[in-house]
């Protein structure tokens, strides 16, 4: 965790580097959550819907930039956290985690930092897009 007084308009998170997905993360991951859809699991299943294989849960994705915020400031900390799904996360792929803060307001007596977030793939795509507001007093 950092200090959060230091803490300004463009102030960026240090990135989440995550491991490529492999079929044993999708694996865990649906048994952790609950999210058994084959299209995360059964490549035949995947290749009926027309696509190559399987792909991340959109969920797993969502999950990583928690981690990104909580590695960076205290859970209790965060007011609101949204995302914006954009593009599946394809088996294999290395996702990166990034944040930003892009505005700084006193609500309620508190200084609130909101986070620009997302996940980009090794090849540019943009899987996932996002915000969190931050308390930061």
């Amino acid at each position: 965790m950092i200090s959060t007084e230091h803490i300004e308009l463009g102030t960026e998170l240090p990135t989440l580097e995550i491991d490529k997905i492999t079929r044993t993360t999708l694996a865990l991951f649906g048994g952790a959550s609950g999210d058994h859809n084959p299209m995360h699991i059964d490549i035949d299943v995947a290749k009926s819907a027309g696509l190559e294989d399987v792909f991340a849960h959109g969920m797993l994705s969502m999950a990583y930039l928690g981690r990104l915020l909580t590695n960076w400031i205290p859970q209790q900390d965060i007011r609101s956290y949204q995302v914006r799904f954009a593009s599946i996360t394809p088996v294999l792929a290395k996702p990166t985690a990034t944040g930003k803060v892009v505005s700084i307001d006193q609500v309620d007596g508190e200084r609130r930092a909101t986070v620009e977030l997302a996940v980009i793939l090794a090849d540019g795509t943009v899987a996932l897009t996002g915000d969190a507001v931050v308390a930061i007093n």
